[in-house]
């Protein structure tokens, strides 16, 4: 009697059968498009010349370009013949998409299929990525001495990947996620993120899950529940829902504008935008203080940072910081005068918004101090604590601490030593073309009073780490075949979500 096969199995093995068939008429297509372009033969020559020394050919392969770089789905015209097996010099060019401009009903965005249903309420040599690899162990938390540190690595492993559905079966974005948050919400997990394409999707992890199939039936197990919708045209950079604002969402877009979703309301409003429409700056990064509340800082590819005030519609005043990408940065939670940046220049870099200096164009924060690693640095999150982490493409995850700040005076620089990371931990983070860039995302007023942050691992798991640069945890999951590069835990629970590159969602609660 063959051995019984789990859910995930059989799912698996389903996928199996059906990717055979679609490279099997992928490769019939392709020849068909061949024999299609092939020049027809030419006619048998009336006269005989003069044989000569064959020259060598050289046989010169269109370059190949899948749809999804494109732009476009897999039949544009009803012919059945898919993009990615036409060469590229023959496809038309992707129009640019232009940004969204105004207030938007969300019941005229909502991305079309048979999934979305409608909101409702609510510094060492580092090997490459090994999958399935595990860098940290339960043999890790038996050889714990400390017994606090020890309860803790205990209670990060009893998180358990969310039981409802497979990862692969929970698409919450139709694109890559590139930004990813929970509602502040305690009652049950709620799940926002942003892909390449502009759509916010929602994902409520309480709704009700398949039953269990018995063993002699054969049903079609249902589908989650996801709400999308596209509010941005390009790129959703950041998503952030303030706890002091629970029914808001600023979000923010490579299509440089700033928008605001009233959850009550279901209207996406603009906040800001560039006044010339030709302007294309690419936001990058948002954050807000409950110190300053209505105060919203962004950051730029074109290396500057912006504040606005979203109850006014006031120019934004605009600093150039640096002649690079700003990737990421990160307000003080307490102390929201103090600003981190991180770079393409290499360098972490803090501020104080309390004194500008220059004048006209090149005004721009009192900068405090810096430090430069051996390449760039993909972010900077500042803890509750006062305690930063940054990101880096040298391999290396770094720990600062800056507890003191409380007691900086305006504009005075920080010691050379103070801008030195405490702690240093290894950390691959050579995401490469079709992994999200990873950065570190601390918890924001964890319940339990510890503080920490989670970054995913390039082996499919997600690391987290306390502010003392030890490891917690390292959480995986059956069914997860793709880097949750896009991790955060939610503002005080200890629930963590991932997003991958093909849009699904991965839960730990």
């Amino acid at each position: 009697m063959a051995p019984e096969l789990s859910t995930f199995e059989a799912r698996r093995k389903a996928n199996v059968v059906n990717n055979a068939k679609l490279l099997k008429d992928s490769a019939e297509v392709a020849a068909k498009i061949r024999r299609a372009a092939a020049p027809p033969p030419k006619p048998a020559a009336s006269r005989k010349r003069k044989a000569t020394e064959p020259t060598p050919r050289t046989r010169v392969i269109p370059t190949r370009q899948s749809a999804r770089l494109a732009g476009a789905g897999s039949d544009t015209n009803g012919t059945g013949i898919k993009l990615e097996d036409i060469p590229t010099e023959l496809k038309p060019p992707e129009t640019k998409r232009m940004r969204k401009g105004g207030n938007l009903d969300l019941l005229t965005l909502q991305v079309e299929g048979q999934r979305w249903s409608s909101p409702g309420t609510m510094a060492s040599f580092v090997h490459g990525a090994q999958p399935g690899v595990r860098t940290f162990t339960e043999e890790d938390i038996k050889d714990t001495s400390d017994s606090k540190l020890k309860n803790l690595r205990k209670e990060i492993d009893n998180l358990k990947l969310y039981e409802g559905w497979v990862p692969n079966d929970i698409k919450i974005t139709p694109e890559r996620v590139y930004a990813l948050t929970f509602h502040p919400i305690q009652d049950k997990p709620m799940i926002l993120a942003g892909d390449k394409k502009g759509t916010l999707g929602f994902f409520d992890a309480s709704q009700n899950t398949p039953p269990e199939a018995e063993d002699d039936e054969d049903v079609d197990i249902p589908l989650p529940q996801v709400s999308a919708f596209e509010i941005h045209s390009r790129t959703i950079s950041s998503i952030k829902v303030p706890t002091f604002d629970p029914n808001s969402v600023i979000t923010s877009s490579y299509d440089s504008s700033i928008r605001c979703l009233d959850l009550q309301s279901q209207v996406s409003r603009q906040l800001w935008q560039p006044d010339d429409d030709g302007v294309d700056l690419g936001i990058t990064c948002i954050d807000m203080s409950p110190e300053a509340k209505d105060t919203i800082l962004f950051s730029t590819l074109e290396g500057t940072l912006g504040r606005i005030d979203r109850r006014s519609n006031e120019k934004a005043d605009m600093w150039g910081l640096c002649d690079n990408k700003i990737g990421g940065f990160s307000m003080n939670p307490l102390l929201p005068h103090l600003i981190a940046t991180a770079s393409l220049d290499r360098t972490l870099k803090i501020w104080d918004l309390r004194m500008i200096k220059g004048k006209g164009d090149l005004q721009h924060p009192s900068l405090l101090g810096e430090h430069q690693s051996r390449l760039s640095v993909s972010h900077a999150s500042w803890s509750r604590g006062g305690y930063l982490a940054t990101s880096s493409y040298d391999d290396t995850v770094k720990i600062y601490d800056m507890t003191d700040a409380i007691k900086w005076k305006s504009g005075q620089d920080i010691p050379d030593e103070k801008m030195n990371p405490v702690h240093q931990i290894t950390h691959n983070n050579q995401t490469g073309r079709w992994v999200t860039i990873l950065k570190p995302q601390w918890q924001v007023n964890p319940a339990d009073g510890v503080e920490k942050f989670a970054i995913a691992n390039m082996n499919r798991f997600v690391d987290i780490f306390d502010c003392e640069g030890k490891q917690l945890g390292q959480l995986d999951g059956e069914g997860i075949t793709a880097v949750p590069a896009v991790a955060e835990f939610h503002p005080t629970l200890n629930w963590l979500a991932g997003g991958t590159g093909s849009g699904k969602l991965c839960l730990w609660l």
